[in-house]
Parts: C-alpha cells; structure tokens; sequence
C-alpha cells in the first residue's frame, strides 16, 4: 500500500486531506504533522512513500525542511501542496529538490494523480507549471528572479525578508555569520534590490510571505 504522510500546520487541512486519500484504495495514512520538526520526528519512527508538504510551516519553514529531507531521507518523494500559485515557487521548488508541485485549489483527481506520478519516481507538473515551464524554455517569458536562486539562497532570503538578523539566521541554518552575509550581498545583487527592506518589499510584492 501506498504510504503517505501530510505535512501541514492547519488541522483543517490536514483532516480534508486524510479524508480524500484514505478514500482512495491502495493508498494509506504514514503520519501527520504540524511542522517541519514533529514531520523529521515522525519520520524516524514511520517510513513514508509520499510526503505532501506545506510550504508555510511554523518554526522551519517548508523550504528549509525539503532541503533536510533530501539531505537525510533521500528516497522520500515530496510533493509541495501550498496555496501559493506556481507562478511564485513552483519552479524554484522542482529546481531545489521537489518532486512536484500543487496549489492547494486543485481537484481530488489532480491530487490523487500527483501522489501517484511522484511516487513511481516521476516529476509531477500541473498544466500552469508546465506552460511556465515551455515559456522559460522557449524564451516566452522570462522567470522571476527569485525563481532563480539556489535552495539556500531562498532559505536565506525568506528569513532576510522575515526581518530576522544575520546571527540568527545563522543560527538557524548552522552557517557562519560571515557566510550568511555574503548570500546576503548575493542576494542584493541578483534580485536587484539595496536593503533587507527592500528584500521584505520584493517579498511581499510578489506572494512570498505567509499570511
């Protein structure tokens, strides 16, 4: 059977979600969780096939707990189920390691086809993620620059534009205060902007920021 896991910080959600798939044959309940840290301690306890993933979580974020399961636990597919558009993180998400990615607003149909494209080992892209995609290939548009960044860079912006300091983001991602300051000045430079205000401004204009 196949084993899924719901990473998200809402109850709500979480129970919408285990009702769909539990409905669905062959497709089971690993665990859920409430944040990045209680889905790492489950995941010691209970292996996953699929793990659905919010992006905004209290305490570690979304993206800063991909980058974790890649890290540890490699063969877990992930598919990042948020309620921002594609057009603000699909892409960086695939770039950084996601399996695939959904907006909140799909359809049970779509939902159930993801889970089950990313867990025979397969990208899943939505319709919107797959025109973005043709787009950047094709010279159609070209991607926001956030959309550019690495995994890191991204961890390190969102907490930049969170207002959070250098010495604590360090703190935060085991990196030295020398090391976040120079992803910082890398961060000016490539979204074009001179200050942590206007990386929050970047920020909030463009969807990034949990609600």
């Amino acid at each position: 059977m196949l084993q899924v896991a719901i990473v998200d910080d809402h109850e709500i959600v979480r129970a919408g979600l285990r009702e769909m798939l539990s409905e669905e044959i062959g497709i089971g309940i690993a665990f859920e969780a409430g944040s990045g840290e209680e889905a790492l301690a489950s995941l010691h306890e209970t292996a996953c096939d699929v793990l659905l993933l919010d992006l905004a979580l209290p305490g570690q974020s979304g993206v800063d707990l991909l980058r974790t399961l890649r890290q540890r636990h490699g063969d877990v597919r992930v598919l990042v189920l948020s309620g921002y558009p594609e057009e603000r993180y699909a892409m960086a998400m695939i770039r950084n390691g996601a399996d695939g990615y959904l907006c909140k607003e799909c359809g049970r149909d779509e939902l159930l086809q993801a889970v089950r494209t990313v867990a025979q080992g397969r990208r899943y892209l939505s319709s919107r993620m797959a025109e973005l995609l043709a787009d950047e290939v094709l010279g159609g548009g070209a991607p926001a620059p956030h959309q550019q960044l690495s995994e890191r860079e991204l961890q390190v912006f969102l907490r930049l534009a969170q207002g959070q300091s250098v010495s604590v983001i360090g703190g935060a991602l085991n990196l030295s205060v020398k090391t976040v300051s120079t992803y910082r000045s890398r961060l000016l430079d490539k979204l074009g902007v001179a200050s942590n205000a206007e990386l929050a401004t970047y920020a909030v204009r463009n969807g990034l920021l949990a609600d």
